[in-house]
């Protein structure tokens, strides 16, 4: 039941459910208070104008991206550890497993093998079925990728059974400290890298952070920072805007709730 609430009620939260919610209220209101309505339904168009502007996306999404930008200069470490997250199963119709948005979370793991940064790759994440059933975790189709990818069997370890970032960090130190495995590179979502970074350090691990998954990237020729078109294209509301600004708000919501838990 907590895992069924931690993903509904934040949904109420967030751009998109705050705005259904007000409007739900005006529809209420409309007849009795047809001006409290009318402010519900005002408040609701800023909310999502606001919520789908390039501007105001791109900001919350760098502060959370650019907090560790050396992605090339890596040390070596005993293991790399993967966060799940970025892939789909194979359901018909696909004929096999699908990258998710967060794919390079799997890519950026076996290319940092490749490189020789670490002996060791660490897939962690389980997959959220609600009671379904499912016959493989999503660390295991991970580390079915990274074969394909050249990364040999021999040389990975899952962790299938954790459902979220505490878990990820909690189940993969029980791995790992039977192998006195303490320094790790960690790979995730540059967006998801501050809460997963105290986390694994919160349980011990000298960790250093491997982010990839940049969605706010130096583009010197972005038209939308250099032609007046650009910039007036970027003011007008769009649903990928919306859509990354939401994630960005679940960091910042989960890092409060994880801080007030005491897992950070």
């Amino acid at each position: 039941m907590f895992l069924f609430l931690s993903k509904l009620l934040p949904l109420l939260l967030y751009p998109l459910g705050l705005t259904c919610v007000l409007l739900v209220v005006a529809l209420v209101l409309i007849g009795r208070r047809p001006r409290w309505a009318a402010g519900a339904i005002a408040f609701a168009l800023l909310l999502l104008l606001v919520s789908s502007n390039s501007w105001v996306a791109t900001g919350v999404m760098q502060s959370l991206e650019w907090r560790y930008q050396n992605t090339t200069d890596l040390p070596e470490a005993e293991a790399i550890v993967v966060l799940g997250g970025s892939i789909k199963p194979q359901l018909p119709p696909r004929p096999w497993i699908d990258l998710a948005e967060e794919g390079d979370r799997v890519l950026h793991g076996a290319r940092l093998y490749r490189l020789g940064k670490a002996p060791l790759l660490v897939f962690s994440g389980g997959r959220i079925t609600w009671g379904q059933g499912q016959s493989r975790s999503e660390a295991e189709d991970m580390a079915e990728l990274a074969e394909a990818l050249g990364v040999p069997a021999s040389a990975m370890l899952i962790e299938p059974d954790s459902l979220n970032t505490f878990e990820n960090a909690a189940y993969t130190q029980v791995l790992l400290g039977d192998l006195g495995i303490e320094r790790i590179l960690l790979v995730t979502s540059a967006m998801h890298m501050p809460r997963a970074l105290a986390i694994f350090r919160k349980q011990g691990f000298e960790t250093i952070p491997a982010p990839t998954d940049f969605h706010v990237a130096r583009d010197p020729h972005d038209p939308a920072q250099k032609t007046w078109p650009g910039r007036v294209l970027s003011l007008m509301p769009q649903t990928e805007n919306l859509h990354y600004l939401t994630r960005a708000l679940k960091e910042y919501l989960g890092i409060g709730v994880y801080w007030l838990k005491g897992w950070l």
